[in-house]
């Protein structure tokens, strides 16, 4: 059993920033991704970001340059720090860890609520 446990979301003004956090406990297989997707009303769940456990980093086009992810792999902890927010970055935020082992493992978070409105 593994748990994610995010932190960080908001109401914040188009331009601004927010820190996401999130903690994972419980039976992590090393080495992993971890990640976070997001999902706005009336669209599909995307990925923003990912990082495995050698620091490699995907983002998707819509955030390049604003958000930035990052992990300390002794916490089990990843983060997310989005600068120049914009409304369409409205959305819920998921926490992934995912590994191969002798399967295919992939967890989420509860997800918490980032909205950008002025």
């Amino acid at each position: 059993q593994v748990d994610l446990v995010e932190s960080g979301g908001g109401l914040v003004q188009p331009g601004g920033s927010l820190r996401l956090s999130c903690a994972a406990s419980g039976s992590i297989f090393s080495p992993n991704t971890m990640g976070w997707y997001r999902q706005a009303p009336g669209k599909e769940r995307e990925l923003v970001a990912d990082i495995t456990s050698g620091g490699s980093t995907n983002y998707a086009d819509s955030v390049k340059g604003r958000f930035t992810i990052s992990r300390d792999n002794a916490k089990n902890t990843v983060y997310l720090q989005m600068n120049n927010l914009k409304p369409e970055d409205t959305a819920i935020y998921y926490c992934t860890i995912s590994w191969r082992s002798w399967s295919y493992f992939h967890y989420w978070g509860q997800g918490t609520q980032v909205t950008i409105s002025s």
